[in-house]
């Protein structure tokens, strides 16, 4: 899986391995595209890596215009902001570059450019996917780290600027054409992103799994995506080689496709601390991981008897599951409560009205009143 590039179709195109991201010239200039606007963060824009991708489209006659004044966690401004970029520069494409973050507001501006109304209008949640009916930019994601796996995804999440509620923007349009998925961009990433970011795709895969609706495409990859992260995150995390950082990235992309399945309570719990006080949102995921399985094993004790499997623990049990969740934060540096990040007694009343109001726990096995997010933050407190 290091040593070569393959190629998946599942249905986007993935280029995937070590220095397929040297293949983007060409890809564009054989799809008759000559001015490509790249989407990114700010942090990963003062990157060597990026710097190298933009010399090496400067050197095969490329020259691509750079957007990446976008929050650590997307708002509708960013999405504006990039759309008149879009414009000013008549671009032909958009090229997302990094994390969650800069692909969701790349593909935000993907929809916009040619859906002009409020772009909350696309809202997925009350129905806003039928007006995305114009055509869309051609559009590539390269991702940078192994999290959300946006780059295969056909959604962005964006947030309003003044109330912080997240809307989803959905529709099949917004699929990139292909990706690059280089393992070789996420060699640098520091321990503690590297940790975070791996712990989102952990909880992409575990709520895909759990979710309940049925989908046994998607469980299936969802325990391979497990295994994978389980055999690999310590040692991305703490010796970073080729070998674990690729595995770390396709079980990214693995849990993006399975989470299609749906998500759950723990998702609703991170969105809060990402909108209201601006939390990573893998580290959200990753501390409020435990308590939210743990809240879900009574009823579901048949697909955590399966995942315990999976992680090749002793006991069959979903408290065997929640004791390697906290282990494993334990392992690789994450705080194993929200008081740690910054979260006060103050703010749990207002996290849980944000929780009840979020569109991930209707896919929860069971349901979550607000009195049940307000436990759960307070457990992890």
């Amino acid at each position: 899986m290091f040593d070569k590039i393959y190629q998946y179709n599942f249905p986007t195109t993935i280029r995937f391995g070590a220095g397929s991201v040297l293949e983007l010239p060409d890809y564009l200039k054989n799809n008759n595209l000559k001015a490509p606007l790249i989407v990114t963060d700010p942090v990963v824009a003062s990157l060597d890596f990026f710097k190298k991708i933009m010399s090496h489209l400067d050197s095969k006659g490329i020259h691509a215009e750079v957007f990446h004044d976008i929050h650590k966690n997307p708002v509708k401004s960013d999405v504006y902001k990039g759309t008149d970029v879009f414009d000013q520069t008549n671009a032909d494409c958009i090229i997302g570059i990094g994390g969650g973050a800069a692909l969701d507001v790349a593909r935000a501006i993907v929809l916009r450019v040619n859906h002009r109304e409020d772009l909350f209008k696309y809202d997925d949640l009350i129905g806003g996917d039928i007006y995305v009916t114009n055509d869309v930019p051609h559009f590539i994601t390269i991702p940078t780290t192994a999290g959300t796996g946006s780059e295969v995804g056909r959604s962005a999440i964006i947030a309003d600027d003044e109330t912080h509620q997240k809307k989803i923007l959905f529709s099949p349009k917004l699929l990139a054409k292909i990706v690059f998925a280089d393992p070789a961009l996420t060699m640098g990433l520091p321990g503690p992103v590297t940790a975070a970011t791996g712990m989102d795709a952990l909880t992409h895969n575990m709520e895909a799994f759990i979710a309940k609706m049925e989908h046994p495409l998607c469980e299936g990859i969802a325990l391979e995506g497990i295994r994978l992260i389980h055999q690999s995150i310590e040692k991305a995390v703490h010796q970073s080689d080729l070998e674990s950082r690729s595995q770390m990235l396709i079980a990214s992309l693995m849990g993006a496709v399975a989470f299609q399945k749906g998500l759950g309570v723990v998702h609703s719990l991170a969105h809060p601390l990402s909108s209201l006080l601006d939390t990573h949102h893998g580290l959200a995921n990753a501390i409020n991981l435990p308590y939210g399985m743990a809240f879900n094993i009574s009823g579901s004790e048949e697909k955590f008897k399966r995942i315990t499997r999976t992680l090749e623990l002793k006991e069959e049990t979903g408290d065997a599951v929640v004791k390697y969740l906290h282990e494993m934060n334990e392992k690789i540096g994450i705080p194993h409560q929200l008081r740690d990040i910054g979260v006060k007694e103050d703010h749990l009343d207002i996290l849980a009205d944000l929780a009840i109001a979020d569109f991930a726990h209707p896919n929860n096995p069971k349901p979550v009143s607000r009195d049940d997010f307000r436990q759960l933050y307070q457990q992890a407190l």
